[in-house]
């Protein structure tokens, strides 16, 4: 099971204090320059969404106006490299799936950035899970029928997924595996390219994030047949746990967190810390997040730092046994 986040929004905001206190804190008071969110998806996925939600308040935190930039490509790591070699001042921050980033350094032997030398953890943002859903011409209605429909049609489902080596593509890995069935795995852009195949046909199936996904399955656009996560998502109470339906990677989903340039001063990476936790504990954005299938996971960067180091182990030895490359 992937470790839970507890809430440290407090002590966060403590540690902000303490630093405070330390020699150069005064510059991590002030922001004297606008701050990039950099989002390495196409708009409309949950990374994109989640910068909008967060970016508008954090304007107001620090006093500086806080632009999006979706900057998709290379499974995202056109935006990581983007941040990597940024100026570590805090100011050019990456919002993502961390999947990918712990994924990457197991899929590409040619990475232009490190993500253990040149990046650092700020906060962990949400924990979203994915929904497995299909198009109505699936002649599909539950998850077992999905099964029974793969066995007999090995590798004719085309399951769409947010890129090569994504967490959700690593799930539909893990299922075709553990279910001894075949798809036929089909990368897009981004999590919204991938819904948008699904929903107009051009791919029958897909796991994804439940914010860039439920709002088709709720407009009966998509067919919602089972969510990862310990529970139903409480705006589609109908769609099963992948428990419930007897489905592999139940524990996996999406963990959306915030990253900026190694060599950023350690007191501007705690006001950060401690702003962004404020921000996503407030009952609006809580709510909003809840809304679309998520849940608040806030955290240290000593935390999020284990996770990281922690996730890409896991996600490179499910990487090396299933033989899956990057592109």
């Amino acid at each position: 099971m992937l470790p839970r986040f507890g809430r440290r929004a407090a002590l966060a905001a403590a540690a902000a204090i303490l630093l405070s206190q330390l020699p150069g804190a005064a510059y991590a008071q002030n922001f004297d320059r606008p701050v990039r969110i950099i989002v390495p998806f196409a708009p409309g996925g949950t990374s994109d969404i989640l910068a909008r939600l967060i970016s508008p308040k954090l304007s107001a935190a620090i006093g500086q106006s806080v632009v999006i930039e979706n900057k998709p490509g290379a499974s995202g790591n056109l935006g990581a490299d983007t941040v990597a070699k940024a100026t570590p001042d805090g100011t050019t921050l990456l919002l993502t799936d961390l999947g990918s980033l712990t994924t990457a350094p197991s899929l590409f032997s040619n990475l232009t950035y490190s993500l253990e030398k040149d990046l650092a953890p700020v906060t962990m943002v949400m924990f979203g899970p994915y929904v497995l859903a299909v198009h109505e011409s699936i002649p599909v209605k539950t998850a077992a029928e999905l099964i029974a429909y793969a066995k007999a049609n090995p590798g004719k489902l085309a399951v769409a997924n947010s890129g090569v080596g994504g967490a959700n593509h690593i799930t539909a890995v893990v299922m075709q595996k553990e279910l001894g069935i075949q798809f036929k795995h089909v990368p897009y852009k981004g999590g919204a390219a991938a819904t948008r195949a699904v929903v107009a046909g051009e791919s029958g199936a897909l796991i994804n994030g439940a914010s860039a996904t439920l709002p088709f399955v709720n407009n009966k656009q998509l067919i919602g047949l089972a969510v990862t996560g310990e529970n139903r998502v409480p705006s589609a109470p109908d769609v099963p746990t992948f428990k419930e339906a007897k489905l592999p990677g139940g524990e996996f989903g999406t963990w959306q967190g915030i990253v900026v340039a190694s060599g950023t001063p350690p007191a501007v990476i705690a006001r950060l810390n401690a702003e962004i936790g404020k921000i996503l504990e407030t009952p609006e954005i809580k709510a909003k997040i809840a809304e679309q299938g998520g849940e608040v996971r806030a955290g240290s960067t000593d935390a999020m730092a284990t996770w990281l180091k922690d996730s890409t182990k896991r996600w490179g030895d499910i990487i090396r046994e299933a033989g899956i490359k990057g592109e």
